[in-house]
């Protein structure tokens, strides 16, 4: 939604349109609502915002009493940052890391770039209480006042409109859009306020050259100086030769921007520090509160503790497959164990026990992987029932074996026959029961192997059309190295 601005009273004789205020309301700062159109990278999107930067349209304190005064330096700095991700799924906390704002400033700077036009949400980001926050995810757009003002021209409808030409009115402002866009805005440094060397500094030559060593911070060579006045009243410039060596004997060295090491953490620190490893390395420890966890391992973490040597001691101890607590069951499990494991020589062993236990857990878990496949791409497995082993081994004798001359009073021959005439209905409910029972198991190789040995057509006869084709797929989809099968 647009919100006209006020025009001011022109005559008919030079008339001039004045484009309306930019603004749009919070129910059209959605993409489904927006009437921009989509970015199609962040090079464009960049002069877009560039071009909001300069129009003036848009005032933010117009709109609201608190917040930046106008779209400056530091909302184009924010935009910046968006232009670089793909998809634009931007945290709070790395727009802090990356800009150097706070989190408030951050928050600002993001509204104002959707009261522009220039953001609409395609995913709102949630924040529920124990659960990893969600970002939100933005689409980079282009307002309908740039289109307007450059004279672009689109094709298409909606949001998914892409730009086919440009007027010749406006190409000189969009090659300037442009180069604003290919230069990168630097993060602002403070000024240092240049100062006198000395209180007798006098007018002239001297005061400049004395200002212009101080605004540098640099340290110069002196030699030479004036005869009978005081050195901090006049300096002479050093030879050429002097400052084209690159040599300096400032007595002062430069101080290094770069810290030497990283900031010392104190106890509550280090507390804090090695909660959080926990909470990222052990799953059950997931969405604990982190102040609690840091109160449960304070005894380790000050005895100097790493979450290496904490798994290298849980693992001594043992773990629970089933976890309600997550942060009592680390108080039980961590209970006595800076005085049990006192030396860092006791904590290294303990880390080698945990590291071969790892080793031993993953070569298991091949041995398991291999022992699948090979169950499932190799020879079918013959059936635990009796029964049904007696069944397979008589269809395999009348399919397959020679034809006997006389048959023993003993054996039961199956009957040369299409379908199940020959066998009672209790027996045929039986076996379907034990199919269906087996097939809801994962276990096909009852129907398959009466398929196998009798055909399909008896063995649907037997089993029943339903329960064989579930087990044909079944059997199917268990060759199939993206499938795999298990009981709960």
């Amino acid at each position: 939604m647009l919100i006209s601005a006020p025009r001011r009273a022109v005559d008919a004789a030079d008339a001039v349109a004045v484009m309306p205020e930019l603004f749009v309301v919070e129910a059209s700062q959605w993409l489904s609502t927006s009437t921009g159109r989509i970015a199609g990278e962040g090079y464009s999107w960049m002069q877009a915002v560039h071009w909001v930067a300069g129009a003036g349209l848009y005032e933010p304190r117009r709109h609201r009493s608190h917040g930046p005064r106008s779209f400056g330096v530091t909302t184009v700095r924010v935009a910046q940052e968006l232009a670089a991700l793909f998809p634009c799924r931007p945290g709070i906390e790395y727009l802090v890391r990356r800009t150097g704002l706070s989190e408030r400033s951050v928050e600002y700077h993001l509204a104002m770039l959707r009261e522009a036009g220039l953001l609409a949400y395609v995913v709102r980001g949630t924040r529920v209480r124990g659960e990893a926050a969600q970002a939100s995810e933005f689409a980079r757009m282009v307002p309908l006042e740039f289109d307007v003002a450059l004279g672009i021209r689109t094709a298409g409808e909606g949001t998914g409109r892409r730009m086919t030409g440009v007027a010749e009115a406006g190409r000189e402002l969009m090659a300037k859009l442009g180069k604003k866009a290919g230069r990168k805005v630097r993060r602002s440094r403070a000024k240092t306020s240049a100062k006198a060397l000395a209180k007798g500094s006098v007018e002239g030559s001297a005061e400049a050259v004395s200002t212009a060593v101080s605004a540098g911070g640099r340290c110069t060579p002196m030699e030479g100086g004036s005869i009978g006045t005081s050195s901090a009243g006049f300096t002479s410039l050093p030879p050429e030769s002097k400052l084209a060596s690159g040599k300096s004997d400032c007595p002062t060295p430069k101080k290094s921007k770069a810290k030497a090491g990283g900031r010392t953490l104190n106890r509550v620190g280090r507390r804090y520090q090695l909660a959080r490893e926990l909470t990222q390395e052990l799953d059950w420890l997931r969405g604990c509160s982190l102040p609690r966890i840091a109160w449960v391992a304070r005894s380790v973490a000050d005895a100097g503790w790493t979450v290496t040597e904490v798994k290298g001691w849980l693992n001594l101890r043992g773990e629970t497959g089933r976890v309600h607590r997550g942060s009592g069951l680390l108080a039980v499990l961590l209970a006595g164990a800076e005085k049990i494991l006192g030396t860092p020589d006791k904590r290294a062993d303990a880390v080698e026990q945990w590291r071969g236990a790892q080793e031993a857990a993953r070569r298991h878990r091949i041995q398991q992987v291999r022992a699948l496949a090979e169950r499932f791409d190799g020879d079918w497995d013959a059936p635990t029932s009796r029964a049904v082993q007696r069944r397979v081994d008589e269809a395999f004798a009348a399919a397959f074996g020679p034809q006997p001359q006389q048959a023993a009073p003993e054996a039961e021959v199956l009957p040369d026959v299409s379908g199940v005439e020959g066998l009672e209905a209790t027996e045929v409910a039986q076996a379907r029961a034990e199919a269906r029972q087996r097939l809801m198991q994962g276990d096909s190789s009852l129907i398959t192997v009466a398929v196998d040995a009798m055909g399909r057509e008896a063995a649907e006869q037997l089993y029943g059309a339903d329960l064989v084709r579930r087990a044909l797929q079944l059997a199917s989809g268990a060759r199939s190295s993206l499938m795999t099968y298990g009981r709960r």
